[in-house]
């Protein structure tokens, strides 16, 4: 094992914050095997930007480039978390640099690029894995035990939402998110998430149907000064086009079920609102990220006047929570921000050869079949809805 490990974040943004903090957290989760963890840089293009979040989170500089990243000896393990069309060249040039790399996902704009992100994994000495940060939380991994251990039994249908709002003001500014081709708008964003989990809890996705693509606002402003996150800032009076998508929707099929999933950024009201409801044979559960702390079961065994839905408070005896957050306790509450706590840990654990509590990250192949089935959604959309195979 290595006496330290270097570590550096590559954007600044709100993503970026979030496996900034989340490295922070990582060492205080589970027993203390880790050796010490040297909290290098951050590097973002907005340098001042880069500037106030190292010292926000005690990183020890600020950094302009990724570039600057790899030449860094300092530097062990980054986090690559910028807009997906500069994933590949970052990647593959910290993997040639001998960094072990934790990509967001989806891995790049397109099957091609993350296809060949993947190639170059497979080639590097070091460690590359791919953010499928929703297979942390508590609750969802939780429901999936009830499924594999036979207490819900075999997945018969999945319905699944992810609903976000921040493109559903028509002065919110001109971003890199809307910009891209077909399927690189919601459907990329949080459409990704949405079909990992559908793929955690009911198997792998063979084929897709019915798929949908629409652009609610077609035009947008570009902004006046530096935009970090969702936020809405003061616009110019200069407007491109969007090229991607604000909606999207299809079908799905499972080994033995089917599903379908629908995601949007313009769904006013409804900031961060993921969920579904699994129906099985033995019963049915349901999450939603606006309730992370807890989940609905269904169990269709006794009396049909107990047989409805009833919710059940995550404790130490559910998936990740127990020995690791300060306060394991049922009714504590946590979020989607420990979740990348719990992939930090899952990361360095790997790379340092530490037995981990948590299973491993997402492999970059895991990364490129997630982009298969995006792509498939898209062919789909492009001829009347018509079925794709995988």
């Amino acid at each position: 094992m290595a006496k330290s490990i270097g570590i550096a974040v590559i954007g600044a943004g709100m993503a970026g914050l979030s496996h900034i903090a989340g490295y922070r957290t990582a060492p205080t989760l589970y027993e203390p095997t880790l050796p010490k963890l040297r909290y290098v840089a951050v590097a973002d293009v907005n340098t001042e930007l880069a500037a106030k979040v190292a010292q926000r989170y005690g990183y020890e500089k600020a950094l302009g480039s990724w570039q600057e990243v790899a030449a860094d000896p300092d530097i062990d393990v980054v986090s690559v978390v910028i807009a997906n069309r500069f994933h590949r060249e970052a990647v593959e040039g910290l993997l040639a640099a001998g960094k072990h790399v934790l990509c967001e996902k989806p891995l790049a704009d397109t099957l091609e690029e993350a296809e060949a992100m993947a190639d170059a994994a497979r080639n590097a000495q070091s460690i590359a894995r791919v953010g499928f940060t929703f297979r942390r939380t508590p609750g969802i991994a939780a429901i999936r035990d009830l499924i594999t251990d036979g207490t819900l039994g075999k997945v018969l249908h999945f319905s699944g939402r992810y609903w976000a709002d921040y493109g559903h003001s028509p002065e919110a500014p001109m971003s890199w998110r809307f910009k891209g081709e077909p399927g690189s708008g919601a459907l990329a964003d949080v459409g990704s998430h949405l079909a990992y989990i559908a793929e955690f809890l009911a198997g792998e996705i063979s084929s897709v149907s019915g798929g949908q693509l629409r652009t609610s606002i077609t035009e947008r402003y570009l902004p006046a000064g530096a935009v970090t996150g969702h936020n809405l800032v003061e616009l110019s009076d200069q407007s491109e086009p969007v090229e991607n998508d604000d909606y999207a929707a299809f079908n799905v099929q499972f080994p033995s079920a089917a599903g379908s999933l629908e995601v949007s950024r313009v769904a006013a009201g409804h900031p961060n609102t993921l969920n579904f409801e699994v129906f099985c044979e033995n019963g049915a559960a349901r999450f939603n990220q606006l309730r992370p702390a807890e989940i609905e079961i269904m169990l269709t065994e006794g009396p049909e006047i107990t047989n409805g839905y009833r919710t059940v408070n995550l404790g130490p005896e559910h998936a990740y929570i127990g020995g690791g957050l300060p306060m394991d306790a049922p009714g504590v509450g946590f979020g989607q921000n420990d979740a990348f706590g719990y992939q930090a840990r899952a990361f360095l654990d790997e790379v340092t050869g530490v037995q981990s509590t948590l299973p491993t990250n997402a492999t970059f192949d895991d990364g490129v079949h997630n982009m298969k089935i995006l792509q498939a959604v898209v062919q789909s959309a492009a001829n009347d809805g018509k079925k794709v195979s995988l």
